[in-house]
């Protein structure tokens, strides 16, 4: 079990609320103060959860400065009053910002029993 500190659960929750608003945001045809207060909570959260200094250098790496502009743009475009245009900008950042950790993800839902046996079906797995 992983111990968490009071500042990463408060982060934990602020990122998942964050989640929470962006999709029930999206559901309700892009409602732009939903998907705003979303976006918020979420940045908010992942900085309670890896701190200040650790999300700052993550997201201002100098290879990762497109997927920066990109998702902190489309924050702000949001913010600006245009949802579906800011979600856009954002998705695109958000799967450059994170590339890295899909191959982990996969992974680890490989080892779920029924997620597993789907991902490791022929036609879904990438032939090694």
């Amino acid at each position: 079990m992983i111990s968490l500190t009071d500042s990463q659960k408060i982060g934990m929750g602020l990122t998942g609320f964050g989640v929470f608003f962006l999709f029930f945001g999206m559901i309700l045809f892009f409602d732009k103060a939903l998907l705003a207060i979303g976006n918020i909570l979420f940045v908010a959260g992942l900085a309670f959860v890896i701190g200040l200094e650790r999300t700052f250098r993550f997201f201002f790496q100098k290879h990762k400065m497109k997927a920066t502009s990109f998702f902190l743009g489309g924050v702000l475009v949001v913010l600006i009053g245009w949802p579906i245009i800011g979600v856009v900008l954002e998705v695109y950042g958000f799967f450059l910002l994170f590339r890295g950790f899909f191959p982990v993800v996969v992974g680890f839902i490989r080892r779920i029993p029924v997620l597993g046996s789907i991902l490791n079906l022929p036609f879904i797995s990438a032939p090694s």
